[in-house]
């Protein structure tokens, strides 16, 4: 999970430093010169302004990190059963879709496909509820 929040962490900040600054500086400016404070002006204007394209910048990365395979085979060493230890090997869908599909059994394939078919449904599902936030803020 620590490799996964690695890949995550640098696409959201990026994501919301770009939609921070794509706010028109005369909301900024119109909202200053009202008398308000710098603190109302972040809280209130710019992040409201920005905030469809911060959670969609947010869901983007989730669905990138969903179908991520790689860290996970070299770091989450490959447990079968759920465990709440992050210091403990832990399962995931990769891993499992990955060994169902090394797999001699012909049952372990269909469940490979299986899991295959429900992370592009779901990174599937996160890009279009991205697609209608954008256009939402837009």
């Amino acid at each position: 999970m620590l490799s996964l929040t690695v890949i995550v962490i640098p696409v959201v900040v990026r994501t919301t430093e770009n939609m921070l600054l794509l706010v028109p500086g005369g909301l900024r400016e119109a909202a200053t010169a009202l008398g308000a404070p710098m603190s109302f002006v972040i809280r209130s204007v710019t992040w409201k302004a920005a905030q469809a394209g911060i959670v969609t910048g947010v869901l983007l990365a989730i669905a990138r990190i969903s179908g991520e395979t790689a860290p996970l085979l070299f770091t989450a060493l490959n447990n079968q059963f759920l465990s709440t230890n992050f210091n403990a090997p832990m399962a995931s869908l990769p891993i499992i879709i990955f060994n169902f599909a090394n797999s001699a059994y012909e049952d372990q394939h269909r469940l490979a496909w299986a899991g295959a078919l429900l992370v592009t449904v779901t990174v599937l599902t996160l890009s279009i509820l991205a697609r209608l936030l954008e256009k939402k803020r837009n």
